[in-house]
């Protein structure tokens, strides 16, 4: 059974970090993109970040030069490296497998919530 396991999220002060793990199963991860997508209440989802199967990255301008993605296909977890997070940033993250604009499969989501 294919599974996306999101974790790492939590509350946080503006200016901190966080790092989302996604730990997937059932498939082989190096054959697939993964995205990360997030989605705050009232608002439409939005990709982050996005990386290839080959491990070339691409962020939304919201959070260029803030976030970061890794993987490690051997551990079957991708990675959201968030730093400076702002308030603005809150909101539930998901990460998908398929490929990058049109995602299949979706894990449950974790909250991240920038407060002071």
């Amino acid at each position: 059974q294919l599974q996306l396991v999101e974790s790492g999220g939590g509350a946080v002060q503006p200016g901190g970090s966080l790092r989302l793990s996604c730990v997937t199963s059932g498939f082989s991860l190096g054959n697939y993109d993964i995205a990360w997508f997030r989605q705050a209440p009232g608002k439409e989802r939005e990709r982050v970040s996005c990386i290839t199967s080959g491990g070339s990255t691409n962020f939304a301008d919201s959070v260029k030069g803030r976030f970061t993605s890794s993987r490690e296909n051997a551990k079957n977890t991708v990675y959201l490296q968030m730093n400076s997070l702002k308030p603005e940033d809150t909101a539930v993250y998901y990460c998908a497998a398929g490929n990058c604009a049109y995602p299949t499969y979706w894990g449950q989501g974790t909250q991240v919530t920038v407060s002071s």
